[in-house]
């Protein structure tokens, strides 16, 4: 198992912290971080469900895989599903929405965050998503 890699860069005396790998999430395929820390807040790169072995095809596997994904990269800024603020989602169709929403209620509870959803054309993924959370109290920025 990776672990979290992270680069920190001073801006006007703040400090940017920038996850490179987090720890059972496949690597980025492009010139980005998994998440960025900034101010407090954790702003994460679109999960997809990519890793070997989390989905059979079914999408509602496919919504259980990727919010995996988003919680592991959460986890390694510093934060974690309790923290989120906002989510995007990004569908492949609008034939998903419902089974997108009952595997999203099912997984966030009583903790929903501020949800943006829209039906895009993905490049062979049947969805992806992104956050915004804050930085858990000790865990530093």
């Amino acid at each position: 198992m990776s672990t979290a890699t992270t680069a920190a860069t001073a801006t006007n005396g703040r400090e940017i912290k920038r996850i490179d790998s987090a720890p059972g999430v496949p690597a980025a395929v492009g010139p980005y971080v998994q998440a960025t820390s900034a101010g407090g807040f954790v702003f994460t790169t679109g999960q997809i469900p990519a890793a070997p072995g989390q989905s059979n095809g079914a999408f509602e596997d496919d919504v259980h895989a990727t919010l995996r994904n988003l919680e592991a990269v959460l986890h390694a800024a510093g934060s974690d599903l309790d923290h989120i603020v906002k989510v995007n989602t990004y569908l492949s169709s609008p034939d998903q929405l419902a089974p997108y929403n009952q595997a999203y209620e099912a997984f966030f509870a009583d903790r929903r965050p501020a949800r943006t959803t829209v039906c895009v054309g993905l490049w062979g993924v049947s969805l992806e998503i992104d956050c915004i959370a804050v930085v858990k109290e000790g865990a530093g920025e």
